[in-house]
């Protein structure tokens, strides 16, 4: 069977619970394309076919007794930030290139409990810190829609690898757009969950407000099938909030677009660095629920300049604060022939670390430095009060809030862009991680290049499931989701 790859989640379950393939057939279908075309697009760092092969064989045996889950028996990919026992955890540095994780993080422990069956680990920025994937010690990941194009960051390997037909979905973590902006790139679905939402235990950490895990998928449907198993409360996880998790793949049609209130940030739409077939594009998507029977309001974010300067303060703090354990003497990379202790330190460090986590490093270390630390560090977290505030007032007169995910497509590889455009390219992303909301990215078309573009919901706390359920219906209404780029087509 040479399209398996062509299948939903729903219709891979289905298949399965009805003997039409094995999870065996299945597994080996996605090997297979893998060991083909991840040559081209470099998304897997580590492939893992006797683990997943057993875990299949495991699968079969529990669908032949009728022990199944709605999942078990489905092949996924893991950001290579979730710590997997007895497989290799690099978080793209070349500090933890040797580590090997003694346990599982929550994410993956619950999604073997439900029968999902692990191919491996996949590309990411170096801790999670970029937007292009490029900072990886092993290197860039190509977008599968254009190879010679990143496919965006910090989880752009796990965007490549579904964007290629190499994983029906991967998880992927977002500590400042990090699933929403390859989402965006690559022509997915993204779910950025609420703060507390989706546990935190074993993910490698960066900034520990501010990440959150959540699923990557061609379609909301398919990214509702792995919140079902990775949402919930975890007791490992002191940020993890006791609250009922939903049932996102039944509740798909729940919400109604008829008189479902859009809220458009005028600020947002007025950009210096939006493209204009960007801007064409999340317009056009727009229109498109208003015809649906949805209501644009025209809203104020007065906060939004505010957006980058916060969150470049407050997440290089906690970097700064996260990766202090990383010295060369408990695990992980450790220098040659250390002079002394502090010679061992700052060279495991120097040659362990690249230059954009150093660069986050220092930033974070010198916000947080005696002199600088009211000036800076304090500052920033009251302007992130006032960030949530401004949300939570315009969430008084909206039901959900429309942006673009990225103000371009994504960009070549080696473009070089500086630090600062980098940065500014977080623009739409970045408040909602500093306001802890939960927000969406859905493909809406492409640009003059054949590039896809992203809409980008921004919802209340908790309202995953209506992010999902509009996402879903605008899906049932369009096709931008369906479209693959020419390296997905290739039969393996």
């Amino acid at each position: 069977m040479t399209d398996l790859h062509r299948l939903s989640i729903r219709e891979l379950a289905e298949g399965l619970s009805q003997a039409k393939f094995s999870s065996r057939e299945l597994t080996e279908h996605y090997l297979q394309r893998i060991v083909k075309l991840d040559s081209q697009v470099k998304s897997y760092v580590t492939v893992t076919p006797e683990q997943a092969l057993a875990e299949a064989d495991a699968a079969d045996a529990a669908l032949k007794a009728g022990n199944a889950t709605a999942l078990t028996g489905i092949p996924l990919a893991h950001k290579d930030i979730f710590c997997t026992k007895g497989i290799k955890t690099t978080a793209g540095s070349k500090i933890l290139d040797n580590f090997i994780s003694p346990y599982d993080a929550t994410v993956v422990e619950k999604t073997k409990a439900a029968g999902l069956v692990t191919l491996g680990k996949v590309n990411m920025d170096e801790f999670a810190m970029g937007s292009t994937s490029e900072s990886s010690y092993v290197g860039a990941t190509s977008n599968p829609w254009a190879l010679d194009h990143v496919p965006g960051g910090s989880s752009g390997g796990s965007a490549a690898a579904v964007a290629a037909d190499l994983a029906p979905f991967a998880t992927g973590t977002d500590t400042g757009g990090s699933i929403r902006q390859p989402a965006s790139f690559c022509g997915l679905t993204g779910l950025k969950p609420t703060y507390g939402r989706v546990s935190r235990f074993g993910i490698i950490a960066y900034a520990s407000s501010l990440d959150q895990a959540g699923p990557m998928a061609r379609s909301a449907e398919d990214c509702a099938y792995l919140m079902n198993v990775i949402a919930g409360h975890d007791a490992k996880d002191s940020t993890s909030v006791k609250k009922e998790v939903d049932d996102y793949v039944a509740n798909l049609s729940n919400t109604s677009v008829k008189g479902l209130r859009i809220g458009i940030p005028k600020q947002y739409f007025n950009v210096a660095g939006l493209d204009a077939d960007v801007k064409a594009r999340v317009e056009e998507s727009l229109k498109k629920l208003e015809e649906m029977g949805a209501t644009l309001v025209e809203i104020d974010l007065n906060m939004t300049e505010a957006y980058v300067p916060t969150y470049y303060l407050i997440a290089p703090a906690e970097a700064s604060s996260n990766l202090s354990r990383y010295d060369g003497v408990r695990y992980g990379y450790r220098c040659k022939n250390p002079a002394d202790l502090m010679d061992l330190y700052k060279r495991s460090r120097s040659e362990g670390f690249g230059p954009e986590v150093q660069r986050r490093i220092l930033i974070g270390t010198y916000a947080l430095s005696a002199g600088y630390y009211d000036a800076y560090y304090v500052k920033a977290q009251k302007v992130r009060r006032l960030i949530q505030q401004d949300f939570l007032k315009a969430f008084e007169n909206v039901d959900v809030i429309a942006a673009p995910s990225a103000p371009t497509t994504a960009y070549k590889i080696g473009a070089n862009l500086s630090p600062t455009e980098m940065y500014l390219g977080d623009i739409y992303t970045l408040a909602v991680n500093l306001a802890g909301l939960p927000a969406i990215n859905a493909p809406v078309g492409f640009d003059k290049d054949s590039l896809p573009v992203g809409l980008q919901l921004i919802g209340n706390y908790w309202s995953e499931s209506q992010l999902l359920s509009i996402v879903h219906q605008y899906q049932q209404n369009t096709d931008w989701h369906t479209k693959r780029a020419a390296i997905a087509e290739e039969n393996a």
